[in-house]
């Protein structure tokens, strides 16, 4: 996903913006296909039953919505809107609520710095802090309102908690799909996070983008890449560095050292884990994964999910060193706020 106050130097000098969260955060706004929670016929009864105002809660959070203005929204409520753009709603109910709480402390912590926008807000653009449809919107999209709420139970469950290392609020990136290994945050951004390193992440065989094969002819190339290829492709590959996760570090195209970051951005390649190879068809590259791939795989954590973990565990995987913590907005006099919400049904959790 994904920004933070050392972002902007870090993002001159990669050339790439996070996702979602954060940024290339990697979920549609709509739910995946094959989810099977599909109202047929979206009635304005069912808009309004399942409308926008879902918690009481004392802590704000103020949101920069797409026109440009701004507004204190309830944090829970907001992160509604988020689970609902950034994660299919038919994953798990833990990797839900592991979403949840990552954005949460992504929100937060860009809110208590007044970074980003300079006012301490939160834009709905996942290209520069988290994705946004609010659950109104969502239905009428096609969205069921059992999705919904399975997503409010989620965030409910989860109220007011961050993760935090050493006291602070942690970097809580995430991503789509990191095929089958995540990344050391220095490997991509070139900043240390002893939190964001490099571990396995089965079960991701699933996912739309695990991988994916692109090929480029030796004129794209020489355009793209402002080198002079040989006529023979097998000359145009040199030497090829790799990261803690499998990653692409530096890789050799016709004489000229790329980054892999770089590479990546010039290209338009999902992820920096790839291989090259060469041939009469030009160059071809099969990537795995889709993501900066560095934090939380979100197919990783609905994996681990399914085979038995709890979002606490999913999150000390992904982030480890952390811990979970309740959130203090440092904005406000007195800092922390009490989170007045009613506990999750069991159709909420469902």
């Amino acid at each position: 996903m994904k920004m933070f106050w050392k972002e902007l130097l870090i993002c001159a000098f990669m050339g790439l913006v996070l996702p979602g969260a954060l940024m290339e955060v990697s979920s549609s706004l709509l739910p995946p296909k094959g989810e099977t929670e599909v109202v047929a016929e979206t009635t304005q009864e069912t808009v309004e039953a399942f409308g926008d105002e879902l918690f009481v809660s004392g802590i704000k959070i103020p949101v920069r919505w797409p026109d440009g203005s701004v507004e204190s929204v309830n944090m829970e409520e907001y992160l509604v809107g988020v689970v609902l753009a950034e994660m299919p709603a038919s994953f798990e109910t833990e990797a839900l609520k592991a979403q949840a709480v990552a954005a949460r402390t992504y929100a937060g912590k860009i809110h208590n710095a007044e970074e980003k926008h300079g006012d301490g807000s939160v834009c709905t653009d996942s290209q520069c802090c988290q994705a946004y449809i609010s659950p109104t919107e969502y239905i009428q999209k096609g969205g069921s309102p059992q999705a919904v709420e399975k997503v409010r139970g989620a965030v409910l469950a989860t109220a007011g908690e961050v993760l935090s290392y050493d006291g602070e609020l942690i970097e809580a990136t995430y991503f789509s799909c990191s095929g089958g290994n995540t990344e050391d945050a220095k490997a991509v951004w070139g900043a240390d996070f002893p939190y964001l390193r490099a571990v396995a992440s089965p079960g991701e065989e699933g996912a739309e983008y695990y991988r994916d094969t692109v090929s480029f002819s030796k004129e794209k190339l020489e355009l793209v890449l402002g080198v002079t290829l040989g006529e023979k492709p097998e000359s145009w590959l040199g030497e090829i560095t790799r990261t803690p996760g499998n990653g692409v570090k530096t890789i050799e195209i016709g004489g000229k050292k790329f980054q892999g970051t770089q590479l990546r951005q010039l290209l338009g390649l999902r992820s920096t884990s790839f291989t090259a190879t060469t041939g009469d068809h030009g160059l071809t590259i099969e990537t795995r994964g889709y993501g900066h791939r560095v934090g939380m795989s979100q197919y990783g954590a609905d994996a681990m999910a399914v085979s038995g973990k709890t979002y606490g565990e999913i999150l000390s995987y992904y982030y480890q060193g952390t811990e979970l913590t309740q959130y203090i907005d440092t904005t406000v006099p007195g800092g922390a706020v009490e989170v007045i919400a009613t506990e999750p049904t069991e159709k909420d959790v469902a």
